[in-house]
């Protein structure tokens, strides 16, 4: 049996989109295609799923750097359930490592979401949104964590480090739309011990450890300093300099708000309880959605694993 050439995202009919965002097999990819259906902005990307040949994993590769208009692409990994253990992608690699890198992850069962290349070191703001509810046409509640310059969605949802600003809101009903009024909304300042010198070191580490380790950068024994010696030689001073986070999300927290709504209203679990997602803001500037989680269906772990993935503030 011939298998379909993988094609991008922003090449897919309506019909395509309806069915690819129906298919939980791909959590990542699901939402993807939910959010692009749903007019919000997301990477131009394409799926790999297992079974495709090293012929076909060049070709998509080549296709979607023709449409984005790169010679690198940014590699995710995909596959349903997952363990606390898996490929932390979302690095940038030039089209002729796409296929060795794509090879292990394919050989291991898991889909390989090629996507256009971002800066992950330039970022203006980042946000990750929850949706809280006790149960269907119950009032829930929605919660935003940011950090400023420099920072990455990385960091909030598996990087430990906490947010400068939160923004809260109770008494959302997600079925019936309803403007929130601004003195309705709860913001709370830094609460990092050791205050943004420390976040900023556990960026650093972070960066040497995983980001730039990955991308061959560094070697897996860099430090802090190394991490900063790297970012400085390359100009990539946000992370440095002054941190607006607070502005930054109350100029953005409505549109998030609305934005949050309608992700809910089309979630295709209308169970859900817990519901995540990530925003970014660019240098470009240019801003996007990452992924939509529903914090049940995760992890092969509890309930108590999905939400610290989805948020600190339970």
């Amino acid at each position: 049996m011939t298998t379909a050439l993988p094609r991008p995202l922003h090449m897919l009919s309506a019909t395509e989109l309806a069915a690819a965002a129906g298919d939980r097999r791909w959590p990542k990819w699901q939402s993807m295609a939910l959010m692009h259906s749903l007019k919000l902005p997301v990477l131009n990307a394409c799926l790999i799923p297992p079974g495709h040949s090293a012929a076909a994993v060049r070709t998509a590769a080549g296709l979607l750097a023709a449409a984005t208009g790169t010679r690198t692409l940014m590699i995710r990994s995909d596959g349903g359930v997952e363990k606390k253990q898996y490929y932390r992608g979302g690095n940038t690699f030039g089209i002729e490592e796409i296929g060795p890198r794509a090879a292990g992850l394919l050989a291991d069962g898991r889909a390989v979401i090629l996507a256009e290349p971002t800066n992950r070191f330039t970022n203006r703001l980042t946000v990750l949104l929850r949706m809280d509810r006790p149960g269907p046409g119950r009032p829930g509640s929605l919660t935003l964590e940011a950090l400023g310059p420099g920072y990455d969605v990385a960091d909030l949802t598996r990087g430990q480090i906490p947010p400068q600003v939160t923004a809260h809101l109770d008494d959302v009903d997600f079925t019936r739309y309803e403007s929130p009024r601004w003195h309705k909304w709860k913001f709370t300042g830094d609460q990092c011990i050791g205050g943004e010198d420390a976040r900023r070191l556990r960026r650093l580490e972070r960066l040497a450890t995983q980001t730039l380790t990955d991308g061959g950068h560094l070697d897996g024994e860099a430090g802090a300093e190394h991490a900063e010696a790297w970012l400085r030689q390359r100009g990539y001073l946000q992370l440095f300099g002054p941190q607006p986070t607070r502005e930054a999300l109350a100029k953005r927290a409505r549109g998030l708000f609305d934005d949050a709504f309608v992700l809910a209203l089309a979630q295709p679990n209308r169970n859900w309880h817990c519901l995540a997602t990530a925003f970014s803001v660019f240098e470009e500037p240019r801003a996007l959605y990452w992924d939509l989680v529903d914090g049940e269906r995760k992890y092969a772990a509890t309930t108590p694993a999905a939400a610290r993935y989805t948020g600190r503030t339970v």
